[in-house]
């Protein structure tokens, strides 16, 4: 089993920052990639960005290109999920999941094996 434990969510202006970590235990010699997801009040979860816990591969939802990064700290085994120029329609739960597959371009939510309890990120206007 795999464990994962977000923080870092929070109330922040439209245009701000925030940086949100993703902490892995337990089995996490299984996982191959991570990544976050985000569920808006009313609508369904939707694949945000993922990343390779080997080499340099990562891979994002159009509407978060250019203003998202994800990355990874394996020493730590974390995730982060650097956001910025956050727009009000980013306000959302965000959702840390870990893939045991080798597919790399994977957005289904039902692909991924494990997932963490969510942290709220609020985008005011």
């Amino acid at each position: 089993q795999v464990q994962l434990v977000e923080s870092g969510g929070g109330l922040v202006q439209a245009g701000g920052s925030l940086r949100l970590s993703c902490a892995a235990s337990g089995r996490t010699f299984s996982i191959n990639y991570m990544a976050w997801f985000r569920q808006a009040p009313g609508k369904e979860r939707e694949f945000v960005a993922r990343i390779r816990l080997s080499g340099d591969f990562t891979y994002y939802a159009n509407s978060v290109k250019g203003r998202f990064t994800i990355s990874r700290d394996n020493a730590k085994s974390t995730v982060y999920l650097q956001m910025n120029s956050l727009k009000p329609e980013d306000t959302a739960v965000y959702f840390c999941a870990a893939d045991r597959s080798a597919l790399g371009f994977e957005v289904r939510e039902t692909a991924y094996d494990y997932w963490g309890q969510g942290t709220q990120v609020t985008v005011s206007s």
